[in-house]
């Protein structure tokens, strides 16, 4: 089994910035790819920012130029810089991992709240 714990949301003001973290535990082989999806009030769940094991990037277009996520295989963690945050960020910030042990399985954690205000 594995588990997936992050930390780092909370209030902010428009422009502001905050680093999420997220750190994997358990039976790990290798995890192929890490990421960060969001989803806001009456909304559907969707992806932000993602890693591959490799270091290859993707971005949600909404987020390119703002946010940068990053990873350190060693502790198995990843995180997510979020600058020039606007009000329309605000939502439940979930981790995804797609992990190897060795089967590759599909893992979440429990989401952390970012919000966006004045």
């Amino acid at each position: 089994q594995v588990q997936l714990v992050e930390s780092g949301g909370g209030l902010v003001q428009p422009g502001g910035s905050l680093r999420l973290s997220c750190t994997a535990s358990g039976s790990i082989f290798i995890i192929a790819v890490m990421g960060w999806y969001r989803q806001a009030p009456g909304k559907q769940r969707e992806l932000v920012a993602r890693i591959t094991s490799r270091s290859t990037t993707n971005y949600a277009d909404s987020v390119k130029g703002r946010f940068t996520i990053s990873r350190d295989n060693a502790k198995n963690t990843v995180y997510l810089q979020m600058n020039s945050l606007k009000p329309e960020d605000t939502a439940v910030y979930y981790c995804n991992a797609l992990v190897a042990t060795p089967q590759l399985n599909d893992y979440w954690g429990q989401g952390t709240q970012v919000t966006v205000s004045s």
